[in-house]
């Protein structure tokens, strides 16, 4: 479901070339959990072995909640934020017509956001799901205290007790006593999972369902990317390879991941997040970037196009099908000039938009270009495409030679800001 095109990459030959052995000897490392850090590789199994039962019951809750609310806010940060937006976004779009509507909250301690979501709930009929493995993060952590008094104070805590759900430790933490204190339903983080890998673990799912994403077809597709995936010689691995070659052998320092489609923006996101942290560390790793296409190339293109040299690559997704197309209106006078275009789609002129960029900014610009191509922009796609580049993520970290799945360096401006708030202990 995803087809890689290196012709544009300039190390078409390099990639070819590229040391097997060690490809395989990193592939092992994660098939058989044995690399650094093979305690957070619980991930590469799930889409085949994850809790069927607590599934169901996922799908139970989420129907019922479907039944008495207009909106879920999703509280929470990082990957267990990033993930489910990116999929809803990208399935969904950005207009969604679905009933249920996630504002995603406890991102950010702004407070004109905070507040003003507050303001946009009290006519709402809403729901919270808390996604915190310890319940203690600071961002989600004084988001839901905000949330869940004003649920519990337009509805009492009986109906707020129903439209409340924990996502969190089996059995430790503040979010899990307090789950379990206030009658709270709640589901499992897996131990073996990190954030930036959870999708489609309840951290993704149940915000998912509640929306109305057909999760099925999620782990349809990630279950086709890890059959498609399961030897050493594969796509996402070519791409790792190709990232390491471009990084540490040509010199580039950034990666930027290019769409062209508006609602593929917050997997992007998701993307740079998963490749940002796992790969940042001990002073090595590409630094990930994005663009939305055509949009940035009247900001950002030129740039790309004329700007410094041997800094940035581009990796570009290339949509072949889209959910949605129309046709550009023929009017009379033509006085903008564009009758030309109304043998066209729109799509169609997004398509030969996103060929003529790549020549620019290939051949003119010289700018290495790697094209991956997604069949579409389905729930089927999301899960093959999460699970594709959380394989390739892993293969790039450990050729990098560091542990792909810690954040060491996230602690660092935690401990600041914790001093600087006087928190007890700091």
């Amino acid at each position: 479901m995803i087809k890689v095109d290196f012709s544009n990459s300039q190390i078409e030959q390099e990639i070819k070339k590229f040391d097997k052995n060690k490809v395989k000897a990193v592939h092992q490392m994660i098939e058989q959990k044995t690399g650094v850090g093979n305690d957070f590789l619980g991930w590469v199994d799930y889409p085949e072995d994850f809790d069927k039962t607590e599934y169901l019951k996922m799908k139970k809750v989420a129907q019922n909640l479907q039944k008495e609310i207009d909106v879920l806010l999703v509280v929470s940060i990082g990957g267990s934020y990033l993930g489910a937006r990116a999929a809803n976004e990208m399935i969904n779009g950005l207009f969604p017509t679905n009933k249920v509507k996630l504002i995603f909250v406890g991102n950010t301690i702004s407070s004109t956001y905070t507040q003003q979501v507050f303001e946009y709930l009290k006519d709402k009929e809403f729901g919270i799901v808390n996604i915190s493995k310890s319940g203690t993060t600071t961002e989600p952590g004084i988001a839901f205290r905000v949330y869940e008094k004003q649920l519990i104070d337009l509805k009492g805590k009986e109906i707020a007790k129903k439209r409340i759900i924990a996502v969190t430790d089996k059995a430790k933490g503040a979010l899990k006593q307090l789950a379990t204190a206030e009658g709270y339903e709640t589901f499992t983080i897996p131990d073996d999972i990190g954030g930036r890998f959870s999708v489609f673990s309840p951290v993704g799912l149940f915000p998912l369902l509640v929306c109305g994403i057909d999760t099925d077809a999620m782990f349809a597709g990630a279950k086709q990317a890890m059959k498609d995936l399961k030897n050493e010689q594969n796509s996402a691995y070519d791409y790792a390879v190709a990232r390491y070659i471009l990084n540490t052998q040509k010199g580039y320092k950034c990666e930027t991941l290019v769409a062209y489609e508006l609602q593929m923006q917050m997997f992007t996101e998701w993307w740079k997040q998963l490749f940002g942290e796992s790969e940042g560390k001990d002073g090595v790793g590409l630094f990930p970037t994005s663009c939305i296409f055509s949009t940035d190339l009247h900001s950002l293109g030129q740039f790309i196009q004329e700007g410094t040299k041997n800094v940035l690559f581009e990796t570009i997704i290339d949509i072949k099908k889209p959910n949605l197309d129309l046709n550009v209106p023929k009017t009379q006078a033509d006085l903008d000039g564009l009758n030309y275009l109304t043998t066209k789609t729109f799509h169609q002129i997004n398509q030969t938009a996103l060929l003529g960029v790549i020549d620019a900014h290939a051949n003119e610009g010289k700018v290495p270009n790697i094209i991956l191509e997604f069949d579409k922009m389905d729930a089927e796609m999301f899960g093959y495409a999460a699970y594709w580049f959380m394989k390739a993520c892993a293969m790039s970290g450990y050729l990098l030679g560091i542990n792909p799945f810690n954040q060491p360096g996230v602690e660092v401006y935690k401990t600041n800001m914790f001093k600087l708030l006087k928190k007890p202990g700091f």
